[in-house]
């Protein structure tokens, strides 16, 4: 940017800063046009033999006139008022007016419309108008009707060209404002997106550890009773821990996969993440609790249907972290059953135990629940399903939940 343009630019931005400076000089320049056309006109040669010679007092009445334009932006009303009156006083002495004031009458008139309210610039208007009408009358000039229809036509353009100004100004303002509002409202769903991905992610990762981490306990215990006398059975033990191990870290590595915002640069071409575990693993979930010695019972009732990805992924955690849950709680000679009825417009999934955990499940409080049934709740109503939670009859824990699965 050139040193030319660049102060052009902060001469303008002074400007608005400071109106009243913009408009003195507006003011001066009217004035080095409307004094010489003023004390160089003869009123003898104009078809108004009444008016007086230009003197000082003439000079210095247009001079205030067109000067009073300083106060226009900040005091619109009182800068109207007083250049309507000095044009009157001009008329009641048989002043000729010039360029300067008459251009100064009519910006007056523009000010009060394009920067006042209604009723302040309704006002505004009919002043100027009585004052029109006054100066006519004192001037005593002959008019036809055609030239005051036309003075007349001028004066309230001027003023509906103020007043749609104002409102166009107003329109912009309102859509700039709702356009603010956008943005903010736009910023608060983003973090609010944010927060409820945050805890999806989190119930992920509970569920996922809490899982894995329990077979590995268990199967780690398992080993370690047996280790000397059945070690091959330990050695089966161990492998399972280590299977079920890789698989934790590689679902931890999925779902921590999805805070990136971009892919690792080291990580192998081709290389894609495992899709979400579903229904269709299900056999695969209750094989490796089976290998911690709990009996697992599987029923699937109904035909079965294609789930949406959301119900699919819920049901497959609604299971792991039930079943996660027996194997924390319900102690070591505890049965548990699965069932999957597929219905014509939902899903219902029970996780049922005849073991002791119903008394230390729910809380370490006692009655409020633990991080993973509210995770369970979460996941459940988010799908706008319904879940009951609580001891069986005839003892144990019972999970039951139904997903709807048309939307």
């Amino acid at each position: 940017m050139s040193p030319r343009i660049r102060n052009l630019g902060e001469l303008r931005s002074r400007l608005r800063r400071h109106p009243q400076v913009s408009d003195l000089i507006m003011a001066v320049l009217l004035l080095s046009v409307g004094l010489p056309q003023l004390l160089l006109t003869d009123p003898s040669k104009m078809d108004a033999p009444m008016l007086r010679e230009p003197d000082a007092r003439n000079a210095i009445l247009v001079t205030v006139i067109t000067l009073t334009l300083t106060l226009r932006r900040t005091l619109p009303m009182t800068a109207l008022v007083v250049i309507t009156g000095l044009q009157v006083t001009l008329a009641v002495l048989s002043y000729p007016s010039s360029v300067a004031d008459v251009a100064a009458f009519l910006l007056a008139i523009y000010t009060i419309a394009a920067h006042r309210a209604l009723a302040h610039s309704a006002l505004g208007g009919v002043i100027a108008f009585v004052g029109f009408n006054a100066m006519l009358v004192l001037y005593d000039v002959h008019t036809t009707f055609v030239d005051y229809i036309t003075g007349g036509a001028l004066l309230i353009g001027v003023w509906v060209l103020g007043r749609n100004l104002r409102l166009r100004r107003a329109h912009l303002a309102e859509l700039e404002d709702r356009a603010a509002r956008l943005e903010r409202a736009r910023g608060t769903d983003a973090r609010a997106a944010r927060v409820e991905e945050r805890s999806r992610i989190a119930r992920e990762l509970h569920d996922v550890v809490a899982h894995h981490v329990s077979v590995m306990t268990v199967q780690a215990g398992a080993a370690r009773r047996i280790l000397d006398k059945n070690p091959e059975s330990a050695r089966e033990a161990m492998t399972t821990i280590e299977e079920v191990g890789r698989t934790a870290l590689s679902e931890m590595r999925r779902i921590v996969g999805v805070l990136r915002t971009e892919r690792d640069a080291a990580a192998p071409a081709g290389r894609e993440l495992s899709p979400q575990p579903g229904i269709a693993d299900l056999g695969e979930l209750v094989d490796h609790v089976r290998e911690t010695g709990l009996a697992v019972q599987l029923w699937i009732e109904g035909e079965a249907r294609t789930l949406s990805p959301g119900v699919d992924l819920a049901a497959f955690r609604l299971i792991q972290e039930a079943l996660t849950n027996i194997l924390k709680h319900a102690g070591p000679q505890a049965r548990a059953w699965v069932r999957l009825r597929y219905g014509d417009h939902d899903l219902t999934v029970e996780i049922e135990d005849n073991g002791r955990g119903a008394e230390t499940l729910l809380s370490d409080n006692g009655d409020r629940p633990g991080h993973g049934l509210v995770g369970m709740y979460e996941r459940v109503a988010l799908y706008g399903g319904e879940l009951r939670i609580g001891p069986r009859v005839g003892g144990g824990f019972g999970v039951r939940a139904r997903f709807p699965l048309e939307a």
